[in-house]
């Protein structure tokens, strides 16, 4: 009260609690936007260098077949990259936006925070490049090759392809860490998760199919089994390091109180 009668006072205008929250959230928004596209910028140069090293799991030379192909394939890569450059300071933003819900122990664990998210983005760039896109353009390739077919690929249609794997994995590795936070904040428990489990799965095989670059039963799969397997570490995650249910939490409110009777609409009788 006394904080909003001293905005009035010098002028400024009054912001309820949830008008401050948004405001906030606005502004780390503008900050990380901002960020991403300076990101960007910086990493168009090293499109060559990038596409060289996505190209790694296909020993060919990629082709282009129309003018535009290329330079809208080294922006798509400069897109991966400024994302990459950009993490730890998006990171940053959402440590800051969620730091008032964290007890004040918490709080200090903004380092630890930022580092283990940009390796576990990291880590999830990495393993989709040198596992999951070999796996799935093995797959595709040797089908065309059994029917006496030569491939040839498209840089655009190749960085397409590598760009939609490598951003899910590395947001999908981030998904054990959230867990682990929201169950922290104790917005989910790991009994929930576990017990929604088949609720999960039915919702990792519609993302799986949603951003599986191609329409296959075999590259649906390679982007649900991991995910299906992050989520269970983050249950895992969530048991060990969650937040423990507050004294009496688990007994609910009442559990000193003598049993009263219940009414219709489920309020107790005094």
């Amino acid at each position: 009260m006394g904080g909003m009668m001293g905005q009035a006072v010098m002028g400024e205008p009054v912001r309820t609690p949830l008008q401050r929250h948004i405001f906030s959230l606005k502004r780390r928004l503008y900050w990380c936007g901002f960020t991403f596209l300076v990101a960007c910028v910086i990493t168009f140069p090293y499109a060559n260098d990038m596409i060289g090293w996505l190209k790694k799991p296909y020993p060919d030379d990629l082709i282009f077949y129309a003018p535009t192909e290329a330079i809208f394939a080294a922006i798509k890569v400069a897109l991966l990259g400024g994302t990459a450059l950009a993490m730890p300071v998006i990171l940053y933003h959402l440590w800051k936006f969620l730091e008032p819900a964290l007890l004040p122990g918490e709080q200090r664990w903004i380092i630890p925070f930022l580092a283990i998210a940009s390796g576990f983005f990291a880590l999830g760039v990495i393993f989709a490049n040198f596992v999951i896109v070999p796996l799935a353009l093995q797959f595709m390739l040797q089908f065309g090759i059994d029917r006496a077919l030569v491939p040839q690929l498209g840089v655009g249609f190749y960085v397409d392809f590598n760009v939609k794997f490598l951003l899910t994995f590395g947001f999908a590795f981030e998904l054990p860490l959230a867990i682990t936070l929201l169950s922290r904040l104790r917005m989910i428990t790991p009994d929930l998760l576990a017990r929604y489990r088949k609720h999960a799965i039915m919702v990792n095989l519609i993302i799986a199919a949603i951003l599986t670059p191609t329409s296959d039963l075999f590259n649906l799969l390679l982007m649900a089994v991991p995910l299906m397997v992050l989520y269970e570490i983050g249950i895992l995650s969530a048991r060990v390091f969650g937040r423990p249910p507050a004294k009496g939490e688990e007994e609910g409110p009442h559990a000193g109180e003598p049993e009263a009777p219940v009414g219709t609409a489920g309020r107790r009788l005094v």
